[in-house]
This record gives C-alpha cells, structure tokens and sequence, in this order.
C-alpha cells in the first residue's frame, strides 16, 4: 500500500468518525475507538492515545446507511527475531570490546606503575649503597683518628692532674707565704 493510498483512508476514516450519529467523543477508552484504530499489542488501552495505529479499510466496505465499517484490529508485524539477535550481539560484543579495553588499560597502567616503582626502588637501593660506603669510610677515617684521641684523652687527664696540683702548690705557697708574714712581723 501506497503512502497516497493510506493517507485516502485516513481521511476516510476520519470523515466516518465525523460523521457518525453517536454525538460522542471518542476516547482511547471506548469500544468505538478500538474498532477504529488498531491496538499496539503489549500497550494498555487506557493509558496512551498515542499507541493506537489506524486500521487499513478495504475499498468497497460499506454498509447500507452510507457510512463505512471499521475493519478489525490488525497488529503491527513483528520483526525479525533474527534481526533483533544480530543486533542484541553486534551490542554485546561492543559492550565486552569495551570492557575488555576498559581492563587492557587498567592492567597497562599497573604495568606502568610497577616500572616506576621498581625504578624508584632501584634509586633508594643505590641511595642505601653510597650511604653505606660512605658510613664505612667513616667508620675506618674514625679507626684511624682513633689513636689520636686516645692520646688527646690521655693529655686531657694529665693536664686535669696538673690542674689538681697547681692548685694545691697555691694553696701550699699561700701557707707559707702567711708564715713567712707572720714570722716577719714578730
């Protein structure tokens, strides 16, 4: 059927509706409406006007009033499940490719991550090495200064000993000079 075609039943069906001796309003609750338009199957009646389709007349469909009779309901035609199939698995497989990417990039990433922190631990363990082989340096320069503060220790205890006797000859020198006054005055 022609778009042409339709449009002259449409515009059939309309001047039936128009014409009609009801005087009602038709609703996409009433019966009449139902006759007039298909129902989409799966749809509720009284919800949506919108879902209703028109149904196609045959030509010459007329009763003996003048007016014309509604055909009965014709449903849409399904489509093609294999069609729908193809389609849901053409989805899916974007759908696992991009979870698949999405997981390809994650485990890259952690790749990445792991070569510069096993680069960074390369860094400190050269770090640690120089600063052991400097503290061993260290520890051998500190060996060899060792024998001179051993006898920087043994100067400090002499002079602490010839700090202890200077003070006891001025105590002594002190004495006597007192003696020496007080034998002078006599």
């Amino acid at each position: 059927m022609s778009a042409r075609d339709r449009d002259r039943e449409t515009t059939s069906m309309e001047t039936s509706i128009n014409n009609s001796s009801a005087g009602q309003a038709l609703g996409p609750n009433s019966a009449t409406d139902t006759a007039i338009f298909g129902q989409i199957r799966g749809s509720d009646p009284g919800t949506d006007a919108d879902l209703y389709m028109p149904v196609p007349k045959k030509p010459g469909t007329h009763n003996e009033s003048g007016v014309e009779t509604a055909e009965e309901a014709v449903e849409p035609a399904e489509p093609d499940i294999n069609e729908l199939c193809r389609d849901m698995f053409d989805k899916m497989a974007v759908f696992l490719q991009g979870e698949l990417t999405a997981t390809c990039e994650d485990y890259k990433l952690v790749e990445n991550m792991n070569k510069l922190t096993s680069l960074k631990y390369m860094e400190m363990k050269d770090i640690s090495i120089n600063i052991s082989r400097n503290l061993k340096d260290l520890n051998q320069k500190y060996a060899g200064l060792q024998p001179y503060l051993d006898q920087i220790s043994q100067v400090e205890e002499q002079v602490t000993a010839l700090e202890q006797a200077a003070y006891k000859l001025d105590t002594y020198s002190k004495k006597l000079e007192a003696k020496f006054k007080k034998l002078e005055k006599r």
